[in-house]
Parts: structure tokens; sequence; C-alpha cells
């Protein structure tokens, strides 16, 4: 078993779907003869072929049209976009064919096609490069979304996406890329889709999070810890559909929530966990639920890139907020 990064294990998810399904295909934007721009996909082309890992043309509505034309025929493509900031021109494709297939042809046909998008802030990349765009696609009924925050996760996460039926769109924190190791052995074993992962116990607040801020959350955790505040830590993994069980059964136990993400604050899926919240814990709610989040603001560059990003002091804040709640 052994110590991968994210990437290592986003890559080693990929060629054990090649190597178990002559279905699966990978293409994009240099993700041949490159291996890509994080080299998600580096050697893959030497062990399995240009038939089966292709280069494309610059193109994201192409290359989620060709996804989606793949899937209707029965195979299984694992398609990447570069980046989230590329993914606009493909959402026609998304929204218009890959979700509505299977409704629209009445369950006769269905689409097994997977996107992979980087995403996300905290590599100093320019302009269309550090989008957080998730609740846009969580919005479009009949997409899975689904975002990993370790290299475990991401290697069973992703297998589970190929192997699912429908489509899903796989965000991946590129900061987290190389951020952290972790033991993940090849074993082929996907992980639950759907499904909260419970990274911490606690019984004063339930901070809930998803991709590159789980760093930031585990550190303030520690924090708290030292204060004598437990806080117990949700990765929600997947956001459509969200385990809205998992949830509120965390925030009915510890009556407070800390939502985080680095997404702007205006209708981002915190909003959407609120409001459940406010819905189905409203009697066990011992304060307001909070969000730390990105601005309302374009990621600016590199050099105000960390202040937009919500950071250890601003989940402090957050948290010791809710604590003194009266």
């Amino acid at each position: 078993m052994a110590e991968l990064t994210m990437i290592e294990a986003v890559r080693m998810a990929l060629g054990h779907a090649l190597e178990e399904d002559p279905d699966v295909l990978v293409f994009g934007e240099d993700v041949g003869i490159d291996g890509g721009v994080f080299r998600a996909t580096d050697g893959l082309i030497q062990r399995y072929g240009s038939r089966r890992v292709r280069d494309t043309p610059l193109s994201e509505t192409a290359i989620a049209g060709l996804a989606v034309g793949a899937a209707a025929q029965g195979l299984r493509p694992v398609a990447e976009i570069q980046f989230m900031g590329f993914i606009y021109s493909a959402l026609d494709q998304l929204a218009n064919h890959a979700a509505r297939l299977r409704n629209r042809t009445r369950g006769r046909l269905s689409c097994p096609m997977v996107l992979r998008v980087p995403f996300g802030g905290g590599i100093r990349a320019p302009e269309h490069h550090s989008e957080s765009m998730e609740a846009m696609l969580a919005h479009i009924p009949g997409l899975r979304v689904v975002v990993p925050a370790s290299p475990g996760r991401a290697y069973g996460l992703l297998l589970a996406a190929i192997r699912d039926p429908d489509p899903v769109v796989f965000l991946e924190p590129k900061r987290l890329y190389r951020a952290v190791t972790e033991r993940v052995e090849d074993d082929g074993q996907a992980l639950p889709l759907d499904r909260a992962f419970l990274l911490r116990e606690g019984r004063d607040v339930t901070l809930v999070t998803w991709g590159g801020p789980v760093l930031e959350v585990s550190e303030a955790a520690e924090t708290l810890a030292g204060e004598g505040i437990s806080a117990e830590i949700l990765d929600l993994a997947t956001l459509k559909p969200h385990d809205r069980q998992a949830v509120r059964a965390s925030v009915s136990r510890t009556g407070r929530c800390v939502i985080v993400h680095e997404a702007p604050l205006t209708a981002g899926f915190g909003a959407e966990i609120a409001a459940d919240l406010a819905g189905h814990c409203l009697d066990s709610l011992l304060a307001p639920v909070r969000r730390v989040t990105g601005f309302d603001t374009v990621m600016p560059y590199a050099r105000l890139e960390k202040h937009y990003l919500p950071g250890v002091p601003r989940i402090l804040d957050a948290v010791r907020s809710v604590m003194e709640y009266a």
C-alpha cells in the first residue's frame, strides 16, 4: 500500500478503471501525450494506447458533447475540463443533454459519463483558473456532483463515479492535489456516493465543509480543542445529492453549525444546507447557522488570494460566535 498524493490517487483510479473495463475512455485537452496539466493522466496513453486515452481540440463544448454521445452508446467516458473557469461553454451539454438523457428516453438510455474538473483557488493561478461554482452544477436536476478531499476518497469516489450509470461531475480541489499524502491501496474498492464522511467527532459544534477548506477546518478544530470546544467535522464529499440525514443528525447532537466553503457567499451551496437545517433542526439549534465563505467577488489574483479563501481565523471567529450566542 503506497503513500499517495491526491493527484496520484486520481491517476491510480483512472488506471484501474481502464484496466478492468474496456468501455472506459479517457479524453480531454493534453491528457494524452502531456499527461494532463496537473499530470493526472501521466503514463496512461503509454499503457492503454491512443484509442482509449485521447487528446482533444481546445473545445470544452466538444469535450462534453463527445462524452454525452459516447455514454449514450454504452461507453463509459471520463472527460477532463482543465479548469472550472472553462466549464461554462460545456453547460449546454451538461444541462440539456447529459442530465436529461434518462428522462428524455424514459429510461431507454442512460449517460454513464464522468466530467473531471480541477477547481478552487490556492495555487496562485490567473483568471478563470480558480472558480468554485459547484452550486451552479448542483442546481441541475440529473447531475451528481462529487468533491473528494483526500487521496483515499479521491480514489474510491472516482471509481464509484465511473461505475455510476448516470452523469457525474467530479470536482477535484487542486490545492489538495499535492498537499497531503495517504496510504491508498489499488484494490478497486469504491466508496459510497451521496454519503458524508465523519472526519472528527465532537459534541459542541458541527463544522460542515467539502474540498479544499477541509484542511483549514481541521486545523481550526485542533485550535478549538485547546480552548475546550469540541468540534465535529463532516466532509460532505457528494453535494448533489448531499447527505442531509448525516448533517441533521450531527447538528441535532451538537446544536450548532458552521458551514465552510470557498465559493462566493450568495447562493453558495452552504445556503442549501442552512435552509435544510432551518426546516428540520430548528428545535435543536442553540444558535443561528453561520457560513464562512469566499466573497461575492471574482477570485482575486495571487496577492489577495489568501484573503479571499476562508482561513482559520475566520472559521475560529464564526465558531466562537455561535458558542457565545445566548
